[in-house]
């Protein structure tokens, strides 16, 4: 696989973990109105307030984390991934003396038959480590030397 079509793999790897995301989150919306409905029918008393509230608390939690992945959407929107670079940036797929790097979302590990790449937020202290570097520089994580060996 070329670098290219593995990056072009990396950022659909992304969009599909966040779509994935927003599908389970708003099924568990689903699920929450229909235990509301259905709770504010079957009970009574301080038991069905409880109830409500609770499944209210639950359905603010669910609002927070649909809104954190539709932020994913918008930060893969900023990234092209055709855009050559010499340093590395949001978008960049960095092959490095330890691991290999897309700076994109947190997405975890996407592996094929020859390659492994975490997925990284640039928020992460990972990142935020490479960002700006450029190709032959050597960065320090937790005490370790990291050589940049190449910047997709």
């Amino acid at each position: 696989m070329t670098t290219q079509v593995l990056k072009k793999s990396l950022f659909q790897f992304c969009h599909t973990y966040v779509e994935q995301r927003i599908a389970r989150i708003n099924s568990q919306i689903i699920e929450l109105q229909h235990s509301l409905s259905s709770e504010t029918k079957s009970s009574a008393g301080d038991k069905h307030e409880t109830g409500r509230a609770m499944i209210q608390l639950e359905r603010e939690k669910l609002g927070k984390q649909l809104f954190e992945a539709e932020k994913m959407f918008g930060i893969l929107n900023k990234i092209n991934i055709d855009e050559p670079t010499n340093s590395i940036r949001l978008g960049s797929l960095v092959y490095t003396s330890k691991q290999n790097y897309f700076l994109s979302i947190s997405a975890g590990e996407f592996r094929d038959i020859k390659t492994s790449v975490f997925c990284i937020s640039t928020g992460t202290p990972m990142a935020q480590m490479l960002l700006g570097k450029s190709v032959g520089e050597v960065a320090y994580f937790n005490g370790e030397e990291i050589y940049i060996d190449e910047i997709v």
